[in-house]
């Protein structure tokens, strides 16, 4: 799924921008629309959703899960703690996507995180 939400993150600022220029041009047919104000909108839109930091740090996370695994040792309050940055890092990809796809996309993460909460719960 991550990287599906990476994919998709990319085409979200350029959909919006379409979006409110066409939601502009309906409201305001008779008014010439000012393409400077739309393009900083769209700025601000693209800097508050912007998700790369979080899909970084997620991928990670998941990395480090990964070679966490294999240790010879005791590893369960790692994998704990990693899968508790995990569940973070998504639930802040999901509240700033702004995009139903990306939204499903990290429920359906979130249930991954949740069985894999329950699974370290057996590892010492």
């Amino acid at each position: 799924y991550v990287e599906e939400i990476e994919s998709r993150a990319d085409s979200v600022v350029d959909e919006y921008r379409e979006k409110i220029k066409q939601r502009v041009t309906e409201y305001l047919a008779e008014v010439e629309l000012d393409e400077a104000r739309l393009l900083n909108e769209v700025a601000f839109f693209a800097d508050k959703s912007n998700i790369t930091e979080e899909i970084v740090r997620l991928k990670s996370h998941l990395a480090q899960m990964k070679s966490t695994i294999i240790l010879n040792e005791p590893v369960g309050k790692k994998l704990d703690f990693l899968v508790q940055e995990m569940n973070r890092e998504t639930n802040t990809i999901g509240s700033k996507a702004n995009d139903l796809s990306i939204t499903n996309m990290v429920v359906n993460i979130k249930s991954e995180i949740e069985k894999i909460r329950e699974q370290i719960q057996n590892i010492e």
